[in-house]
């Protein structure tokens, strides 16, 4: 059985913490049993100096609340329909989070196709932020959650061979933070997202 990481893991500097995430499993006990994947894509939003970020400007809101204690909680959010999840970083007072991008599907896949309908690719089933939420049952009711205690949590997977390096999908209206490296994933992993 998959144990949860400590809570010390999830201390470390925003950037590094976005690299030591990849191939590690990201998993949630459900009623209907358990589904997991390798975490193969993050993105890093280091809070108040960058535009990117929800907490740009020590923005604080009933939203980005979580991003202000402690780290190793989740940080769930909706965009449009979809909801994302990130793992809080930073110390206490410095609002900084990790976007989950994309995972490789480990336990649980028939319960993840049920989940998302018509996909008939395994590789379409959590190759986006809103895809692996939607693959895995995780919904807002997990915002603010410890992901070093189950049900959902992060454990300790496999050892990914080569990081790439690059900049952030989908902001391009943020000024110089579009061009920021803070983007990393598995490269070569067919489960990356198409950016």
């Amino acid at each position: 059985m998959q144990q949860p990481m400590k809570e010390s893991f999830f201390q470390q500097p925003t950037l590094e913490l976005a690299q030591s995430l990849l191939g590690m499993l990201l998993v949630n006990e459900t009623e209907s049993g358990p589904v997991s994947g390798w975490i193969v894509e993050t993105e890093a939003y280091l809070g108040p100096n960058d535009r990117a970020a929800h907490s740009f400007n020590n923005r604080r809101t009933r939203r980005t609340e979580v991003m202000f204690g402690p780290a190793g909680r989740a940080y769930t959010h909706l965009i449009h329909t979809h909801c994302l999840i990130n793992v809080v970083s930073g110390g206490i007072g410095e609002p900084q989070s990790v976007l989950i991008r994309a995972l490789e599907p480990c336990a649980g896949i028939e319960r993840m196709y049920k989940r998302r309908g018509s996909v008939k690719k395994e590789q379409e089933l959590t190759n986006g932020p809103g895809k692996l939420t939607k693959a895995l049952g995780i919904g807002m009711e997990f915002y603010g959650v410890s992901l070093f205690e189950r049900p959902l949590f992060i454990a300790a997977g496999r050892e990914v061979a080569a990081v790439a390096v690059g900049p952030r999908v989908g902001i391009d209206n943020t000024g110089e933070a579009k061009d920021y490296p803070y983007r990393f994933w598995h490269e070569g992993n067919p489960f990356v997202s198409k950016g």
